[in-house]
């Protein structure tokens, strides 16, 4: 008499497994590095290192999945195992930063350094990741709690900023720096947003304004901009086990409390409860992809950047109606894949492929880290006491703050998941991006009027 699925998962969970195959499916099941069954995780480390030795490990998509999958979900399987910071954002700290050191050290393989770097920048990857992640969230989300937090959620943000810039700066003359050194290659760099639309563009600006390399000036930017993310990264961990041990400061992924018979569901979901079937994920897919490109629309025809545009548009969708219930099950269903199966492996190629290890460990100076340490700390803080003063979750608001100080989209998934909360993505999006672009703006235009 045959075994079926069913009757299996009934006798794994009152029985333990006792025939040949049922072993084999509860090794399947409980033993797993992140989401991937340890069998499994080992036929690729096999498959992979084969491949090295043979000296070529294509770069195509069928490969480079099985590939980011094996480092990304051990590295951050290592953090998550390491004892007290593992629930500090270990998992997304080594996810990063051991790629970053293995390539600076040479202890990762070259083809599998060079393939991963020719499938991130030739896939542009990252923006699918965080398009699919922005519009199941904000498809997610309830009308009214999404109105609420996009008003909001501005205030702390600003509070913070300045905050944040006079605890920066007087810390920093405290410790004999000089101001001008403090804001603009401290303070700044570190609320600019990220990497592309943060660091570049000061770059390019200091080098105009201040007749330097741009290259010279870069080399100055970055690796403040890296200590900070490090730091928010750290701080939305810590942020996480606040949330476990005080329940009621956080909404768990929501910025506003909801009100009676209020639901971050689908109404569809909520009336049904039926399984998604597979062509509404699709769809859901699709209409990520479909708001993205009016994203890019928006880029060329006013200047707005693309994932800001696609946030503008997913929540303009969201409150016409514009998509039905079902289609937002299906949105979700995509987020929820991303979230869980694609966020490690995309932090193992944004550490191989831009995230430059020495540059990192250059900038680790007691005076940088004090500054550094203590504006985070301060833009964070003042969200969290704004957030709460105001009437929102204060946890979810200091986790958002957090994505001030980050490395762009790259620096947001790593804070979101050190913070467990990948569904503020949205409210992440606008901290990084128009965040950084008016602080860039407008420092650059007031230096430009002294100099």
């Amino acid at each position: 008499m045959s075994t079926t699925d069913d009757s299996y998962l009934v006798a794994k969970d009152k029985n333990p497994p006792r025939s040949l195959r049922e072993k084999w499916w509860h090794i399947l099941d409980n033993y797993k590095i992140g989401i991937i069954p340890l069998p499994f995780f080992i036929l690729a480390g096999g498959l992979i290192l084969l491949d090295c030795l043979a000296g070529k490990l294509p770069s195509d998509i069928v490969v480079m999945v099985a590939t980011l999958a094996f480092f990304g979900f051990a590295c951050g399987e290592f953090g998550k195992r390491l004892p007290l910071v593992g629930k500090m954002g270990a998992a997304a700290i080594c996810a990063t930063f051991i790629p970053s050191a293995l390539v600076h050290y040479g202890l990762l393989p070259d083809v599998v350094v060079e393939s991963t770097t020719k499938f991130y920048k030739s896939t542009n990857i990252l923006y699918l990741y965080i398009c699919c992640i922005i519009v199941g969230s904000i498809m997610s989300m309830n009308r009214q709690v999404l109105i609420q937090g996009f008003l909001r959620i501005f205030v702390p943000m600003l509070c913070g900023e300045v905050v944040g810039m006079l605890v920066g700066m007087g810390v920093g003359m405290a410790l004999g720096l000089e101001p001008f050194q403090i804001f603009f290659f401290l303070i700044l760099p570190i609320m600019a947003g990220g990497v592309g639309e943060g660091a570049i563009p000061l770059s390019m600006g200091y080098a105009a304004i201040l007749h330097m390399e741009q290259g010279v000036a870069l080399g100055r930017i970055l690796p403040i901009v890296m200590l900070g993310g490090l730091t928010a990264i750290v701080i939305a961990g810590l942020l996480n086990q606040m949330g476990k041990r005080y329940p009621h400061l956080t909404g768990e992924g929501s910025l506003m409390p909801s009100k009676q018979g209020d639901s971050e569901m689908p109404v569809a979901e909520q009336a049904s409860g039926k399984m998604v079937d597979v062509s509404t994920i699709a769809c859901g897919a699709l209409l990520a992809i479909l708001l993205y490109m009016v994203g890019m629309l928006l880029n060329r025809l006013i200047g707005l950047p693309a994932p800001v545009g696609m946030l503008f548009a997913a929540v303009a969708v969201k409150l016409a109606h514009g998509v039905s219930p079902r289609i937002q099950e299906g949105s979700q269903v995509v987020y929820k894949f991303f979230r869980t199966a694609v966020t490690y492996p995309i932090l193992f190629a944004v550490g191989v492929a831009i995230t430059p290890w020495q540059e990192l460990v250059n900038a680790f100076t007691v005076q940088n880290l004090i500054v550094i340490v203590t504006t985070v700390c301060a833009l964070v803080g003042t969200g969290f006491v704004v957030g709460k003063k105001i009437g929102m979750h204060p946890i979810d608001v200091a986790i958002v703050s957090c994505c001030q100080s980050g490395q762009g989209g790259t620096g947001d998934v790593a804070i979101l998941t050190a913070g467990n909360r990948m569904s503020l993505m949205p409210f992440a999006q606008i901290a990084t991006r128009i965040g950084g672009a008016i602080n860039v703006s407008l420092s650059l235009l007031a230096l430009s009027h002294f100099f």
